[in-house]
């Protein structure tokens, strides 16, 4: 069945109109265990809260600290009611302490600090961490651990799909921690909207180069140019994903998250009226340098020491990269079937639009501290 262009550019719209937000939602939990004591630290985001339990009282849309300050028994109830910890000789009942509020690179976090005493009379072994915050409301939450134990710092992430993990206390397991980055990785890229517009943006046009649509360079042409703009994306953000983890270079959150948007406006608009003619790769490197500062989001806001950052800066580096090949690897086939036809070129002009449009609105959402379009 021929879609006309105007449904085609209203179906692309409702598809991607609800994927607002770059930064996914995200909780930092920090267990530093001395002896058969563990002092904790939770930090969750008002906005999560807020939507589970309500903390806005006059409903004017604005959180404001006595909001908050009356929400206390809540926001633990709630929270320490999804945490389980034990140790090898059994439960190591939660008990709340001090709240206070923190900023991180996405806005404001109810910090939640507890502590808890495990029974027995010898420093745990292993701990057994139950994770279930929001489990029922966002299937994409994460929940972000490290734990400090004898020098030894550990890390481990949370989803519904593994709520329970237990962590050795006396042979860390560097090889799950570096596995669970990669996974994270791999799920930061697929369920980062703006990232996936980008790149789909600027591959767009790969099949349809002089003498590919025509096949007389053939399919190897039109994977050579992808494998350019791909290599030239990951190098750059490779680079500043690394320089901002480390905290050599660090830049405020609105401005990295308004340039990231700004970039799919642009690599959009660039199949529209050319405006890298033929330096899709540049183009792809310059914003890549912007993008690697949105990647890096997740790991300085865990504040891993240097010892474990860079095994988990690595995994999750990795990670990304699969996530890419495997958006590539889904796109480069079909677009290649599909080049000559006019549902193609309907993709590409349409699609192209359709893009720059909501990647305008997030523009403009991220500069102004506003919302424009409703999930």
């Amino acid at each position: 069945m021929k879609l006309h262009l105007p449904a085609l550019f209203l179906l692309l719209c409702a598809w991607i109109a609800p994927a607002q937000a770059h930064k996914p939602s995200d909780s930092y939990l920090s267990l530093a265990v001395h002896g058969q004591q563990i002092e904790g630290q939770w930090d969750i985001a008002l906005r999560d809260l807020d939507f589970a339990i309500g903390l806005d009282g006059n409903g004017d849309g604005a959180l404001t600290w006595d909001e908050i300050r009356a929400r206390h028994d809540a926001i633990a109830a709630y929270a320490l009611q999804r945490l389980q910890v034990a140790s090898d000789q059994g439960v190591c009942p939660l008990k709340a302490g001090e709240q206070l509020i923190d900023s991180h690179t996405d806005g404001a976090y109810s910090v939640l600090r507890f502590h808890a005493a495990c029974p027995g009379d010898a420093a745990p072994t292993n701990l057994s961490i139950g994770y279930t915050l929001f489990a029922d409301l966002d299937p994409q939450h994460k929940g972000l651990l490290k734990i400090n134990s004898d020098g030894n710092t550990q890390t481990a992430i949370f989803d519904p799909d593994s709520p329970r993990q237990t962590i050795s206390l006396a042979a860390p397991n560097r090889l799950a921690q570096f596995g669970a980055y990669v996974k994270h990785g791999i799920w930061h890229i697929w369920i980062g909207y703006d990232h996936i517009l980008f790149l789909l943006s600027l591959l767009l046009p790969a099949v349809l180069l002089p003498g590919v649509r025509d096949g007389q360079q053939g399919l190897k042409a039109a994977f050579v140019d992808v494998l350019k703009v791909v290599t030239a994306f990951t190098l750059a953000h490779s680079i500043t994903l690394t320089l901002a983890s480390l905290s050599l270079v660090s830049l405020p959150s609105r401005w990295v998250e308004s340039a990231i948007a700004a970039s799919v406006v642009l690599a959009a608009l660039n199949n529209l009226l050319p405006l890298f003619r033929g330096k899709r790769p540049v183009a792809a490197f310059v914003f890549g340098l912007i993008h690697g500062f949105g990647f890096a989001s997740v790991l300085r806001d865990l504040g891993l020491p240097q010892s474990s950052l860079m095994a988990s800066l690595f995994g999750f580096n990795v990670g990304v990269e699969i996530g890419q090949l495997a958006i590539v690897a889904a796109f480069l086939p079909i677009a290649w079937l599909l080049r000559k036809t006019w549902f193609y070129r309907q993709v590409l002009t349409a699609g192209s639009l359709a893009i720059a449009l909501v990647a305008g609105v997030w523009l403009v959402e991220r500069i102004a501290d506003i919302k424009v379009i409703s999930a």
